[in-house]
Order: C-alpha cells, then sequence, then structure tokens
C-alpha cells in the first residue's frame, strides 16, 4: 500500500457542492483560504515533463505518494465552516484520482504523437476538478514523441500554489541525472538580497554626490509609485489596451478551450545578447516577447502605422518570497522539514507594457524592454498590488472582489513570466527529465507567455485561446526567429564595439 493510500481513513466533516464543500454538523478546521488564492478562480497552472525514458508507473506512483501526496497543501480541500469562512481541511489522498492514464486514439497517435499530446492537454483546459478531493493531478502519456519518450503533465489549481512552490516542490522531488542519490544542483542565489527597489546608502566616503544620488532615488521611487498607482486604479476603472490580434474575445464567465504550444530556446544565446546589452536575462526574454508580438501583429493585422500607439501591456507576476526562498525550502523538504515550508501564493504583479512597434534595429526592442524594466524596478506597485488585492476581498466581499480582479485582466493583454528551473539534468522518480514546459491557464486572457530554464536552454510555453489563434505554431516562430534575429544583431554590435 502507498504512502499517499495509507493514510488514516477519518471522516472528512464536509459534504460535496456542486460549488465545492460545506459544514456539516462538526467543525472544519483548517487554515482559511487566501484573499489572494479565492480570487485565483478557475486558474490552472500546467506543467508538462518530457521523460527520456518509458513511463514506469510504480515507481511515478510510489514518488508521487512520498514526495507530493505528504506535503499538507497537496492533501487538502477546501470546505466553508459555520461562520461562512472558507478554510483548507485535510483528507485522505487517493492516487487512483489523482494519477491518470489516458487512452488515447491510436491511430491518431500513430499519426502525430506529437499533435496526440497537445490535443490532450487542450481538453484539460476545460475540464474542472473534483472539489472534493484536493486540487492537482498527473496526466500520464506514454508514448514518444518528437521530444521525449513519455510525457507527464501536472495540473494544479491556482489557488494551491504559484509557480514559485510548485518549482520548489518539483527540485525536492527531482535527483540529479549524474549521482541518483543527490538532490540537483541550485541554481545561483541572486546578487540581489533585498527588494529590487532598494537602494543601500552609500558610505561617508562617497562623497556628497553619492549622497544626493541617494536621496534622490527614494524621490524617483515615491513619484513612480504615485503613477504606477494611478494606472492601476485607472486599469480596473476605464483604462483599456488597444484591441489588437491578442485581445480574448470573450466574454466574463465564459471557458475558452486553450492550446499549449511549446518550444526550446537556446539560454546561451539569451546570455550572449545580455552580456553585449549590459542587461539582465528577463530584459532581454520581454524584449523578446515585445518583438514576436509585434512580428505576428504587422503581419496578421495589415496594419502599416508603424508610428501609432498600441498600448499592450502585460501582468508580470513578481515571486514575494525573499531570493534565496527556493533553495531555503527545498533544503527544508529534504531535511524532512517539509511542514515548515510557505506554500500556497506568496506573489504580486506590475503592469509591463509591451513595445508594439517596427524597428530597423532589433536591439531597440531589448533597450526599451530593459527602460521599461529598470523603471519598474524603483517603484513599490508590486507591493502595492498585492496588499490591495487582500483589501479589495476585505472589504467587497469574495464576488465583488473576483469582479474588480477580472476587470483588470480583461483591461490588459497577456500575462508574463519567467522562472528559473534546475541548472544540471536531473530526473523525476527515475525518469530522466528531457523538458520542463509551465504555463497558466487563464480565462480571462487569450495568451499567456511563460519562460523555464533548464540546463542551457529556455522553454517557451504559450498558453492560446485556439479560435482567434489557429496558427498559434506560427506564433511560436515568431518568438524563436526573432531571438535569432536578436541575436545576430547582437553579435554584430559586439564586433563593432571590439573593432572600436
Amino acid at each position: 500500500m502507498e504512502a499517499a493510500d495509507a493514510m488514516p481513513k477519518q471522516p472528512l466533516s464536509v459534504r460535496t457542492k456542486t460549488n465545492g464543500a460545506m459544514a456539516d454538523d462538526r467543525e472544519v478546521v483548517g487554515e482559511p483560504v487566501s484573499p489572494s488564492a479565492r480570487l485565483l478562480e478557475d486558474m490552472y497552472i500546467v506543467i508538462i515533463i518530457g521523460f527520456a525514458a518509458p513511463m514506469n508507473l510504480p515507481a511515478f506512483r510510489a514518488g508521487v505518494a512520498s514526495r507530493i501526496a505528504c506535503h499538507l497543501p497537496f492533501r487538502s480541500i477546501q470546505a466553508t465552516d459555520k461562520k461562512g469562512i472558507l478554510r483548507w481541511v485535510e483528507t485522505t489522498v487517493s492516487l487512483d484520482y489523482h494519477i491518470v492514464c489516458p487512452t488515447l486514439d491510436a491511430v491518431a497517435v500513430a499519426i502525430d504523437p506529437d499533435q496526440a499530446v497537445e490535443d490532450y492537454v487542450a481538453s484539460l483546459s476545460t475540464q474542472s476538478m473534483d472539489n472534493s478531493r484536493p486540487l492537482w493531478d498527473f496526466h500520464l502519456l506514454d508514448f514518444p514523441t518528437s521530444e521525449a519518450t513519455s510525457t507527464a503533465v501536472m495540473r494544479v489549481h491556482h489557488s494551491l500554489s504559484d509557480g514559485v512552490s510548485l518549482l520548489t516542490l518539483l527540485m525536492s522531488c527531482a535527483r540529479s541525472a549524474a549521482d541518483h542519490m543527490k538532490p540537483p544542483a541550485m541554481p545561483p542565489l541572486p546578487k540581489r538580497t533585498g527588494a529590487i527597489y532598494a537602494r543601500p546608502r552609500p558610505p561617508a566616503s562617497a562623497g556628497a554626490l553619492a549622497f544626493a544620488r541617494w536621496v534622490w532615488s527614494f524621490v524617483l521611487l515615491a513619484w513612480h509609485t504615485t503613477v504606477d498607482v494611478a494606472v492601476f486604479f485607472a486599469t480596473i476603472l476605464f483604462l483599456k489596451d488597444t484591441r489588437t490580434p491578442f485581445t480574448t474575445t470573450g466574454h466574463h464567465g465564459e471557458l475558452h478551450r486553450k492550446r499549449i504550444v511549446h518550444r526550446s530556446l537556446n539560454l546561451e544565446d539569451v546570455k550572449s545578447v545580455k552580456q553585449t546589452m549590459n542587461c539582465a536575462v528577463n530584459d532581454v526574454l520581454v524584449g523578446v516577447t515585445s518583438a514576436a508580438l509585434s512580428r505576428y501583429y504587422y503581419r496578421k493585422s495589415g496594419d502599416n502605422e508603424t508610428g501609432k500607439d498600441i498600448r499592450v501591456r502585460s501582468i508580470l507576476l513578481v515571486n514575494l518570497r525573499p531570493s534565496t526562498s527556493v533553495h531555503a525550502s527545498v533544503n527544508m523538504i529534504e531535511s524532512g522539514k517539509g511542514s515548515d515550508v510557505k506554500w500556497g501564493n506568496q506573489v504580486g504583479f506590475i503592469f509591463l507594457p509591451l513595445h508594439i512597434a517596427m524597428h530597423s534595429d532589433p536591439l531597440d526592442y531589448v533597450r526599451k524592454a530593459k527602460n521599461t524594466c529598470d523603471r519598474k524596478k524603483s517603484s513599490l506597485e508590486v507591493a502595492f498590488t498585492h496588499v490591495a488585492a487582500e483589501v479589495f476581498f476585505k472589504l467587497f466581499g469574495p464576488k465583488a472582489g473576483a469582479a474588480i480582479f477580472d476587470r483588470m485582466v480583461y483591461h490588459t493583454t497577456t500575462s508574463l513570466s519567467n522562472m528559473i528551473g534546475p541548472v544540471e539534468q536531473v530526473e523525476l522518480f527515475g525518469h530522466p527529465v528531457v523538458f520542463v514546459a509551465s504555463t497558466t491557464f487563464v480565462p480571462q486572457e487569450a495568451i499567456v507567455v511563460n519562460y523555464q530554464s533548464y540546463v542551457n536552454s529556455v522553454r517557451l510555453a504559450l498558453a492560446v485561446d485556439e479560435a482567434p489563434f489557429p496558427d498559434c505554431h506560427e506564433l511560436l516562430d515568431d518568438f524563436s526567429e526573432t531571438l535569432n534575429i536578436i541575436k545576430g544583431a547582437a553579435v554584430s554590435l559586439g564586433k563593432h564595439n571590439q573593432k572600436e
């Protein structure tokens, strides 16, 4: 009997309803569901993992039982107590409901296995989860594709976890492919240890000019925060992005079938541009995103007015945990202190403008991205948006809070995230990992862009509505071709600078 199935079969003090669970005559005890988690209704994080070996179902089930289902959030459901408070309530876990081995059309798999996997993942976007069980599952597809021998798809309701929590979980589950007894090497710690907007005070020996610059940085911080907060409220009230091919065509409450397409980009190419442009990896990826969307926009719209103002904004998710949180959490899990790890959602967000234009110099997209990201680092916007979400929920209630959140998402265009994954080859429950593609099903958005690094590659994943993006593979081509063009321009610039 597996560890998860061997848990004591305590009767659960809930009864299932169509909209979740409600308390019966006994008391429901557990942590309240946070306001941030309650705002993420109908949002699912999806992680596609390609393996270099056939699926070993007993080993995979044993690994999930001992390394995932053992953690409290992954054996809890949401239930309403007698006072109407929604809480996380511990329950038993039966892996038969959480590990799915679907039987697909053998003819379709034989003709195009890549398409068969893509179609199956798309079908998950319209399938809700059973609220009477913990809100996560694995779907195992045991047949070869062009990139992998077998595939696992992990789906987790966003109220249960954010991307950083899931990365922490998977890093703790993985083992080094070079030494199966060791956990994988962790990504290097960032040089920054404080908040992104923090400006350390210069030493007295630096002089009056350095001190004046330090004081001026706080003036800019206050001004930028004021502007960003005003834009935040304007977005909720009336400020909408320009209608483009990326704008959702749906209405509030509608669920559209989502299709996930993904591709590997060369991390060394990204780092090469980063070094030449003296910027961050995230700046390069934002620049590539702007350039690729611009390429697609002008091709599909037929718009020749390259100088007009096109407002396209991304909701960029920002981790509010300390920069060392992943390392610390993995170490706690490895040392048997997994109960001390803070799971759940601990993210804020910023409105990040994406530059839609045509430039003769491809590096202008990266320059624009760097300027925008540097400007956002000198603002308290991310802290304000996190607190605002909590306050809106508490003041106006769950329905009104969710309506305000939906309005904000509908008035912007896309979501964007970038996460650092394992820096060496790993295996998951005995299965060597070829690639990891992660993204999110967001009902209110027609396109979501995610980047996930793994060893020496960056996996780009696009989650798009099927109707407006029947050519989503062309859009994927735009991203890879754009990176090649930007890299070529950076190489030329580097050679020119060397000559000088």
